[in-house]
């Protein structure tokens, strides 16, 4: 009966004609680790036996054409092998998660006292100290102050007054409710409002005609 070769998705496979090589890394950070690169005898008597075939063609070329049948069996059971030898040699330093199935690594994402991966089981330690520094972080742009210019922009009567994005003349974009245009001169119409009822004022009205607070 044919052996099975179990195997896991988290590998590549650097194997040449030349010889075998394989990485294995984490699926949790990515760190691997390579297996040194194994020369493969079959792969310098094919190279012959091509270079013969180049040279000479005939007889030489039927014999590079048997020894490349023969090398395609040969080579894929010695790479079978080369990949089972690797995996032997690189298993300690993986181990599966039971709960999450991810193949990590010991040396990094490993929780060996709750016996998880650092996904499922995090670093209690770890997890605070970000806790902390993204609570800081959110103090900071609590307690941080206001420019002035912009603080005078959210005074009630500004909003009230109906700011323009753009001049209606040039379309040039305004940074502020300004009274011209900085481009192009325009005087920048705007519909002003009570500042107390929000009643439409007319232009030149000293008093609201809704409710009668001075403008």
């Amino acid at each position: 009966m044919t052996q099975k070769i179990e195997f896991t998705r988290n590998y590549s496979d650097l194997s040449t004609n030349q010889g075998f090589q394989f990485e294995f890394y984490c699926d949790r950070c990515g760190t691997g680790y390579r297996t040194r690169f194994q020369a493969s005898a079959l792969g310098t008597v094919t190279n012959a036996l091509d270079a013969a075939n180049g040279l000479f063609g005939g007889i030489f070329g039927r014999a590079a054409d048997l020894g490349e049948r023969a090398r395609s069996a040969a080579w894929e059971k010695a790479h079978d092998g080369a990949f089972v030898d690797a995996m032997e040699q690189l298993k300690p330093d993986f181990i599966q998660c039971p709960r999450c199935s991810g193949w990590v690594c010991r040396k990094s994402c490993w929780n060996d006292s709750k016996g998880l991966c650092k996904n499922c089981a995090p670093d209690l330690g770890v997890e605070m100290a970000a806790a902390q520094a993204s609570r800081t972080v959110e103090e900071v742009w609590a307690h941080s102050k206001m420019a002035e210019d912009d603080r005078a922009m959210l005074k009630e009567e500004s909003w009230r007054a109906g700011v323009r994005a753009t001049c209606p003349s040039c379309n040039a974009p305004l940074e502020g409710n300004l009274k011209f245009c900085p481009e192009c001169g325009t005087k920048i119409q705007s519909q002003a409002h009570c500042t107390e009822c929000g009643a439409k004022l007319n232009p030149g009205a000293k008093f609201c005609g809704e409710c009668g607070a001075k403008v």
